[in-house]
């Protein structure tokens, strides 16, 4: 595959992959905007009840930092709060707010709760008592100096305030300065830079989904020779002849027979590099995977050029992981390509020349459903029984990974790979492989439940190395 070529789909479905996340986002945020808000243009709680014996009801403190350079953050209205409460008891209701310090000074000595935590789903609030052993009487709150927001009256009390700068806190008392607080709170917060940024982020979300859709028919293109047409085999490339039985996937593995007892310990760490290129690669495989989507369901082809990209991800993810991951068969430092390369583990995928428009639209998720379930049976992460507190033994990569873990352990103490294993590992493999197939719309041939290779025949390919030992 040209370096180009290769170039442009990758970082084409990075930039589609942001973009789209970037408008999706703008999406989302444009549709709570547009269904979320009051009339006044505040996201709001829901309308509870809070209460205490004591004088007052106080939040915890709100610390919205210091000003910043040349009272940047000081100037700017960035968020406005507005609170509205409803005495629960007869006689009128008090809500301010107020500088944390100026508070405290208020209500030293004074019975009193702080609000600590609430849960909306279901509710549930938290309290903190403060003073309660205190046997000061307070003031008339709407009489005090200190507040730099405040309501008080018998009916629904509404404050809002613009955010600034400092230490804050609520405070919600009998307008009397009466013991025993119980009323109904409701609090809201409006932005006004949301719309504009809901704006700004579907722009750029679209901007770049343009650019990396650009970026990737580009690649397409030059895989195809600009025409649409897939591209022709360079003489001297592998060809695979397969019989119309045959499941479309070859998976092979040639076991080294004399694996170093202890070089395992170290091979993940060796193969970081193609780790790194990999998840890269695969974010471009889904995104490549979603265009493919698009493309069968409106010309029932698999675009060649993406379809020969993603053949090549699962080749050097195949080989990766037979070195580092499992079966850890071989010692041979896997190349950086895409392409077939002499190497003692092999992956090949048939073309398909047409693929089922109505299948695309079930086969990765209902269809493969049985499989996927299996597939997480193997491979999914597992503990031991422990104590409440989770104190399982992890057992990662579920069955595979610990048939892996045994087999290597096998080969430190003996020196010799297990060969029993070794075969049951690489059928797991293949049959992981062959619903990744499945599931990313690369055939319609549905995955068989067998471990084995199955009926295809492949015929060794003119001037290309393969390594067919047992597997």
């Amino acid at each position: 595959m040209k370096p180009g070529r290769v170039l442009l789909l990758v970082l084409g479905s990075l930039v589609a992959l942001m973009g789209f996340a970037l408008l999706a986002a703008g999406v989302v945020l444009g549709l709570a905007l547009a269904t979320q808000r009051d009339d006044a243009g505040y996201f709001t709680t829901s309308d509870e009840r809070f209460r205490t014996d004591g004088y007052a009801l106080t939040s915890d403190k709100i610390d919205l930092g210091d000003p910043g350079p040349d009272g940047l953050w000081a100037d700017r209205d960035l968020l406005t709060v507005r609170l509205r409460a409803e005495s629960a008891v007869p006689g009128d209701i008090f809500v301010g707010i107020g500088p944390e310090s100026d508070v405290e000074a208020y209500l030293v000595g004074v019975p009193h709760d702080e609000i600590a935590d609430v849960d909306f789903h279901p509710f549930l609030a938290d309290y903190r008592s403060e003073n309660g052993d205190g046997s000061a009487i307070p003031g008339r709150p709407a009489e005090q100096s200190l507040w730099v927001a405040q309501a008080s009256g018998d009916a629904t009390q509404t404050i809002t305030w613009d955010l600034k700068p400092g230490r804050w806190a609520i405070v919600v008392m009998n307008a009397d300065g009466s013991r025993g607080v119980s009323a109904d709170l409701e609090l809201g917060g409006r932005i006004d830079l949301l719309t504009p940024i809901a704006l700004g982020l579907g722009a750029a979300g679209t901007f770049l989904l343009v650019i990396g859709t650009a970026m990737i028919i580009g690649g397409v293109v030059i895989g195809t020779g600009g025409n649409g047409a897939p591209a022709e085999v360079e003489p001297g490339s592998p060809a695979v002849e397969v019989s119309t039985r045959a499941h479309p996937l070859s998976i092979e593995g040639d076991l080294d027979v004399n694996l170093s007892r202890w070089r395992w310990m170290i091979k993940w760490f060796l193969a970081i590099p193609h780790f790194i290129l990999l998840g890269f690669l695969w974010v471009a495989f889904v995104v490549l995977t979603v265009v493919a989507f698009f493309a069968i369901i409106v010309t029932g082809r698999y675009p060649r050029a993406i379809f020969d990209f993603n053949v090549g991800v699962l080749r050097w993810s195949w080989r990766v992981g037979y070195y580092a991951v499992n079966p850890l068969g071989t010692d041979d430092y896997p190349p950086f390509t895409l392409d077939p390369a002499a190497y003692p583990a092999v992956l090949d995928i048939t073309y398909p020349e047409e693929l089922s428009r109505g299948l695309v639209l079930i086969k990765s998720w209902l269809l493969a459903l049985p499989h996927l379930l299996i597939v997480g049976i193997l491979t999914a992460t597992w503990s031991s029984a422990g104590d409440d507190r989770g104190g399982g033994i992890p057992l990662n990569s579920g069955l595979l990974g610990l048939l892996v873990l045994i087999a290597a352990v096998i080969l430190l103490i003996t020196g010799r790979y297990p060969r029993g294993l070794y075969n049951l590992i690489m059928g797991i493999n293949r049959w992981i492989f062959r619903v990744i197939v499945y599931v990313a719309l690369m055939t319609d041939r549905y995955p068989p439940f067998r471990l084995d290779q199955g009926d295809r025949e492949p015929t060794a390919p003119t001037g290309s190395h393969r390594q067919s030992g047992e597997s």
